[in-house]
């Protein structure tokens, strides 16, 4: 309705200015009415208001986001059932293999990490729960894409395309479809240098009654997974994972 939009319209500049608040790691209402192309005064109410939500906090005239934000974030993640019944088992699987291992699931036709364990000496790659990842460009994420429907799929590649993250990334549609094909059939994933150069990753899915719930990531140097002897080393320790899990959230508490 007419009558609406206003109010939809504040909505979506509300959620702009917290953007910007986590772009610039803090702004005062000048900046966020110069990067907005609105009245300061305007932009100074957005920021007024956000805070009495708790959300964003004031130092000094400086806005900034609060901590509210990883509180909302913890209780959406220890909410969910996948991450609850995975938990112990990933700690096992980076125990028993020393690498970096990540739960991911896909949200709005992207990869999604939900939790991430490590040893001293895994992979440092600065990612975080939440953090988000074209799904096409990583092990992981293609086998999310293999267990879509075909309606499902193409939505998803109509939506969010192709895009290059690095030389390596595949951009070419058929391209992506013969390795989705292939990775139904071997059941699991193996790719390097597609999200990140120098970083190699291993996925296999953790599917419950025909449904895809989510998808176990093991990240590797790129050398290291090409060795065909520790790359299914890797793989029979993560498809262990993802039995016990399965079992686990068929039937645990």
């Amino acid at each position: 309705m007419p009558s609406a939009t206003p109010s939809l319209t504040s909505v979506q500049r509300a959620f702009d200015v917290i953007r910007l608040l986590w772009e610039t790691n803090g702004a005062g209402p000048s900046e966020i009415a110069a990067r907005m192309e609105i009245p300061k005064s305007t932009a100074h109410v957005y920021l007024r208001t956000l805070e009495s939500t708790g959300y964003v906090v004031n130092r000094g005239g400086e806005y900034s986001l609060s901590y509210k934000f990883l509180s909302t974030g913890s209780r959406i993640k220890y909410r969910s059932r996948i991450y609850q019944v995975s938990k112990l088992e990933l700690k096992r699987l980076t125990e028993a293999t020393g690498e970096l291992v990540t739960l991911v699931i896909e949200e709005a036709g992207r990869s999604v990490i939900l939790h991430e364990e490590f040893e001293d000496q895994s992979l440092e790659l600065g990612i975080y729960p939440g953090m988000t990842f074209p799904s096409h460009s990583h092990a992981p994420g293609k086998t999310i894409l293999a267990h879509m429907s075909d309606e499902r799929l193409e939505e998803v590649l109509e939506t969010r395309g192709l895009p290059k993250v690095t030389e390596q990334t595949i951009t070419d549609r058929e391209t992506l479809l013969e390795e989705l094909a292939e990775i139904r059939e071997q059941g699991y994933a193996v790719d390097w240098d597609q999200q990140v150069d120098g970083m190699g990753l291993l996925a296999v899915p953790i599917v419950v009654e025909g449904t895809l719930k989510a998808c176990l990531g093991i990240a590797v140097p790129t050398g290291r997974l090409k060795n065909e002897s520790y790359q299914q080393t890797l793989l029979r320790e993560a498809e262990e994972s993802a039995d016990t899990i399965r079992i686990k959230y068929r039937y645990g508490q």
